[in-house]
């Protein structure tokens, strides 16, 4: 029986874990992907923590016994989220710190307001001393970050914990898009690994197809009245003449006309930004979501066929969220930005709950009875 099976027998209908060994916080938790996956896994998630509110109704809404607390963890003491795990438990930390001063998208890192997020999250570990840690993050941080990635892992490593960390390819863990992330385990308990992927091959991956290819069709500007977030932007007139002119199946915008490229396309320094403004590719993983992944102009976020960009739903699917997540309460026009940001920055649920997998059969061989 696999691990996931195992996981199921222990969540009842409203995806409680009933009998749970692990106990866990989620730091930075935002509409809960990390959360939602660790659950579905079997571990008990107690609660997520997040200064966005935004993401309140998300993250309590789809994981049925976590908390959301609106807290800002640069203010809070170690005590304070301590007290949050379940006694006698297996405790759980786990996280992943904003990752914009690590991107390669972001100037002026060394500056960057949520710099210290992780250094927070190493101070949390070093007060709490939980038995694991689970931290994702963008793969930079092992370079343009590297210090402040020494930092934690040598906090941790001071500690008495066994860490393992390596670069995953989120499309070799079954999630439809092509996504590298930095993943860390880390346990007190004894030798633990980042659990490869299982799907090696490129054509074992799931495509944009698979994903979204049975979603009803929509014009720029048309919504689905059956799910508020399968909604199409509505485009400018000549975007919408862009994407017309933007051939099916991974045209770009070199397929334009003469008058429809913008000034920097024409420059030299431009012809590279080939994907600005592109479709995907029907059989082929989506390019990485990313907080501004339902604009046109963002990047490759152009449907394969249809002439609009991708919507809210649409890239919560890349993402691997369930169709069934909400993400904004029924009844009120939804905050593209909002959800867009927590789209693109989420924890992929579906590598979660790989890591929460991983977590549980750890704990079964290693960690002393309680």
């Amino acid at each position: 029986m696999s691990h996931a099976a195992v996981a199921d027998k222990h969540i009842n209908v409203e995806g409680l874990c009933l009998d749970s060994q692990i106990s866990a916080i989620d730091l930075f938790c935002g509409a809960g992907g990390l959360t939602h996956g660790l659950m579905k896994a079997g571990i008990k998630v107690e609660a997520g923590i997040d200064f966005d509110g935004n993401a309140k109704h998300a993250y309590e809404t789809n994981n049925h016994g976590a908390r959301f607390l609106e807290w800002d963890v640069t203010e809070k003491h170690s005590p304070s989220i301590e007290a949050l795990f379940s006694p006698k438990k297996i405790r759980l930390l786990a996280g992943c710190a904003p990752c914009t001063p690590f991107s390669k998208l972001t100037n002026g890192m060394e500056k960057h307001h949520a710099f210290d997020l992780l250094d927070n999250f190493g101070k949390f570990v070093k007060g709490i001393i939980p038995d694991l840690v689970t931290m994702e993050n963008v793969p930079e941080l092992s370079e343009r970050g590297k210090p402040v990635f020494d930092r934690f892992r040598q906090t941790l490593e001071s500690l008495g914990f066994n860490v393992d960390w390596k670069l995953v390819d989120c499309q070799e863990y079954g999630i439809p898009q092509s996504r590298r992330r930095l993943v860390l385990l880390g346990s007190r308990f004894g030798k633990i690994e980042v659990p490869a992927g299982r799907y090696a091959r490129r054509s074992q991956w799931k495509t944009v197809e698979q994903t979204i290819g049975n979603l009803p069709a929509l014009e720029s500007g048309e919504s689905d009245p059956l799910d508020q977030l399968h909604g199409a932007s509505k485009l400018s007139p000549i975007n919408l003449q862009r994407i017309r002119a933007t051939k099916p199946n991974g045209g770009t915008w070199k397929d334009w006309p003469k008058h429809l490229l913008l000034k920097c396309h024409q420059r030299e320094s431009g012809k590279t930004y080939r994907s600005i403004y592109g479709r995907m590719w029907w059989d082929q993983p989506a390019p990485t979501m990313t907080t501004l992944c339902t604009g046109l102009g963002n990047g490759r976020f152009g449907h394969p066929e249809q002439h609009r960009s991708i919507t809210l739903r649409e890239a919560a699917l890349f993402q691997s969220f369930p169709k069934s997540y909400e993400f904004w309460p029924a009844g009120k026009r939804p905050n593209r930005s909002a959800i867009s940001r927590m789209v693109g920055n989420a924890v992929p649920p579906k590598l979660a709950r790989i890591l929460g997998e991983t977590l549980i059969e750890h704990v079964r061989l290693h960690a002393p009875k309680r």
